[in-house]
């Protein structure tokens, strides 16, 4: 794995191949085994999550199976932004590979390639008001149908 497969997030396809470079370096590649969890409903958000390879099931006490996420997608914005809680659960469907960003390598993106953080940043600002907006438009939905 290489900085230049980080363009097939959709999260960085924007960014340059120094920015790329920059956040590559701080990531953690990982395998989670199959039925093994990423991380746990109510476990403090401290990472972003990349699905290089592989299905990741989430699921939470309101709701049994929030859907699945393949390779490409990413899990937890939110969680370099500020302190929280997980709000569902990640499993490996199948053995998958990872790359976690860590909040605290987040943080010394921002120290060291301010300008590859602040990028990172404006996407993920960007993804959370299109989930903000698709939320808005199904309540809205709900209520007039």
């Amino acid at each position: 794995m290489t900085a230049s497969d980080l363009k097939r997030f959709p999260l960085l396809a924007e960014l340059t191949d120094e920015d790329r470079e920059a956040i590559f370096d701080l990531v953690d590649v990982q395998t989670i085994r199959r039925g093994r969890s990423l991380y746990r409903e109510t476990a403090e958000a401290d990472a972003l999550v990349f699905v290089v390879s592989g299905h990741v099931r989430l699921s939470s006490r309101a709701c049994a199976d929030l859907g699945s996420l393949g390779e490409g997608s990413i899990l937890g914005g939110a969680s370099l932004l500020g302190m929280g809680q997980r709000a569902a659960t990640a499993k490996a469907e199948v053995e998958c590979q990872v790359m976690l960003l860590p909040r605290s390598a987040y943080r010394r993106l921002v120290e060291d390639y301010p300008r590859a953080a602040c990028r990172l940043t404006e996407a993920i600002a960007a993804e959370l008001a299109g989930l903000l907006r698709e939320t808005i438009e199904l309540v809205t939905n709900d209520h007039l149908g």
